[in-house]
């Protein structure tokens, strides 16, 4: 399995940027799809964003599109997604996973999740 440390959480103004890393070692990071769930107390784990492993698709949950994007770099091994426009739903634990099989949408088709990064956001 591929090993996965996010990155760049912290507390950030509504309205602020914040990008968010996730490093992977191990097996070849190149073979996977990425995604991005976030968490936030006393909610369900949810989909934010995915991408291929060729990064040639993108997937947003509606609550993201076009304030988030997320990409990533084969080269360096990390997967990263950019917010914009933060705003007091976004406080959450985030977290980065690869890619299993099935539909970029449901956690249950990721597997080697990382411990996640937290993001909070002040008004």
């Amino acid at each position: 399995q591929v090993q996965l440390v996010e990155s760049g959480g912290g507390l950030v103004q509504a309205g602020g940027s914040l990008r968010l890393s996730c490093a992977a070692s191990g097996r070849t990071f190149s073979n996977y799809g990425m995604g991005w769930f976030r968490q936030a107390p006393g909610k369900e784990r949810e989909f934010v964003a995915a991408i291929s492993w060729s990064g040639s698709n993108t997937y947003y949950a509606d609550f993201v599109k076009g304030r988030f994007t997320i990409s990533r770099d084969n080269a360096k091994n990390t997967v990263y997604r950019q917010k914009h426009s933060l705003t007091p739903e976004d406080p959450a634990v985030y977290y980065c996973a690869a890619h299993e099989a099935g539909s970029y949408y449901y956690a249950r088709s990721f597997h080697s999740w990382g411990q996640g990064t937290q993001v909070t956001v002040s008004s």
